[in-house]
């Protein structure tokens, strides 16, 4: 989907029209996800059926840190976002976007004064936000994985733990295989969806580090348990789990973690997490090495890191309730999510429509 390797050489000349004018350079979109924790963009150019990215901005904000006690976004996690969006704004200005879709998400949602601090963002920076429904999350979450998915199988549950929640989507692969599967260019059908008000923010915050952590994580994941609900219209798909004929995939900064503890990378390397697959067993692996890990020895972890550290192991129960309750044979890991999802919707080109044949009755509205 994404393209992040520099471009092919010849590009360049083959880019100059005749006469030697050069070729108006491809249109630059956009797309920022504020999220519980993190503030992130994509600016990317449109690229055969994807998209090749040319620039891109992360940066923990813990915007919703407090939210689910207070009842509100404190000063300062606001103060850290406005700053980080001022970046975001400056690249969008200096890339010349033609086009972008900014969306804020649970912590913006849960507080009573999300709407206000949405105004302040677009006071201060010029972007204007749309807070999204938990719905939407799941939707725009499936659809930056797309090419994640094993047409093969014939169902998947897309994982996306964040801050503040978790979306959970299952998806109907058998049906998009009869549609013609990837190759028709259709969107997969979503059988099902929940959202669930439980993420890496808020679970770590209602259950504080303690140095019994055995029990503290079991507590964490019992939780978590207890907070996500299976909608009516997954229940039909439980059969298909059950026969290993469904697939996970993760989306989330958590997923990501895992596989880069289960790869033992020296340093965080997307093009080998991406798109990884892991089985049960080796995802549950890697959530038993990270437990076994205090704070400090998670921050030494090459791909955990001091920003991570506190919050991965909530993450990771989150993961493990979900695995649990859908146990699957494999795992496929994406780095991605939200901001793909909205590039390619940004970049869809518009279907043309079929010219309806005119029978011989039929007028053709001109004057006789």
């Amino acid at each position: 989907m994404a393209e992040t390797t520099p471009g092919k050489p010849g590009r360049v000349a083959a880019g100059r029209k005749r006469g030697g004018r050069k070729r108006a350079p491809a249109p630059v979109y956009g797309a920022i996800d504020l999220g519980t924790n993190n503030c992130r963009m994509l600016l990317a150019q449109r690229s055969g059926g994807g998209f090749q990215v040319v620039d891109a901005f992360s940066r923990v904000v813990r915007l919703g840190e407090g939210v689910a006690s207070e009842g509100n976004l404190s000063q300062d996690a606001m103060d850290r976002a406005v700053e980080a969006l001022k970046i975001c704004a400056s690249k969008i200005r200096r890339q010349n976007v033609i086009k972008y879709r900014s969306i804020a998400t649970q912590a913006c949602r849960m507080a009573g004064n999300g709407e206000a601090f949405l105004t302040r963002v677009q006071e201060e920076t010029g972007l204007e936000f749309d807070l999204i429904s938990p719905e939407e999350e799941a939707r725009l979450a499936v659809h930056g994985c797309i090419d994640l998915l094993d047409p093969e199988k014939d169902a998947a549950l897309v994982i996306d733990i964040g801050g503040g929640s978790t979306e959970l989507s299952w998806v109907d692969l058998a049906e998009w295989r009869r549609r013609g599967g990837p190759e028709s260019g259709g969107r997969p059908p979503m059988k099902s969806w929940t959202s669930a008000p439980v993420g890496v923010v808020t679970l770590s915050e209602r259950f504080p580090e303690r140095e019994d952590r055995e029990a503290w994580y079991d507590e964490m994941k019992s939780y978590a348990r207890r907070q996500i609900k299976t909608p009516r219209g997954a229940r039909a798909m439980r059969e298909l789990f059950d026969e290993g004929r469904g697939h996970l995939v993760g989306t989330s900064g958590t997923v990501t973690s895992m596989a880069g503890v289960h790869l033992r990378l020296p340093r965080y390397d997307r093009s080998r997490v991406d798109g990884l697959w892991m089985s049960g067993e080796e995802a549950l692996a890697a959530c038993a090495r990270l437990r076994n890990l205090d704070v400090a020895g998670r921050a030494q972890e090459p791909t955990i890191g001091s920003d991570r550290a506190e919050l991965v192991l909530a993450g990771c129960a989150i993961y493990e309730a979900v695995a649990e309750a859908w146990p699957a044979d494999r795992l496929r890991v994406g780095d991605r999510g939200l901001r793909e999802g909205m590039l390619l919707n940004l970049m869809r080109r518009p279907k043309k429509r079929r010219r309806r044949r005119k029978s011989s009755g039929e007028s053709s509205g001109a004057e006789t």
